[in-house]
């Protein structure tokens, strides 16, 4: 069985978790070496542990995570912006959502992408 440390879901609240303390170094040990990142005008591999520590360094904002959706090794997570330690928010209380696709516990690829709607409907 996987343990839960390697669901796709507990990774993306573990790297939450690390970004939110401003633990850089934790955070960019959840990338595999070589995980792709994918933001507008971005498409780089993280072929190095520094390049994982760099990418979470830079982004400017904590997120508290308000929905987490799975299917298979993909989770998409969805975020409310808000301050981090050391860094200044560019946009706070504005929701964003990446993609976070999980090997072996491990982020290999991590994708910003537009925030999903939210479902229609009764909820449960």
């Amino acid at each position: 069985g996987v343990s839960a440390a390697t669901t796709p879901k507990s990774v993306v609240r573990a790297w939450s978790k690390a970004l939110n303390a401003n633990d850089n170094a934790g955070a960019a040990k959840l990338f595999a070496l070589n995980a792709r990142v994918i933001q507008p005008g971005v498409d780089v591999a993280l072929t190095s542990r520094a390049l994982a520590l760099a990418f979470n360094e830079s982004l400017p904002c904590a997120g508290k995570i308000v929905r987490i959706t799975v299917k298979g090794n993909r989770a998409t997570a969805t975020f409310v912006l808000g301050e981090r330690p050391k860094h200044r928010c560019d946009a706070p209380g504005v929701k964003a959502a990446a993609v976070f696709t999980v090997q072996h516990g491990k982020i290999i690829r991590w994708q910003q992408v537009p925030v999903p709607a939210a479902p229609t409907g009764p909820t449960a």
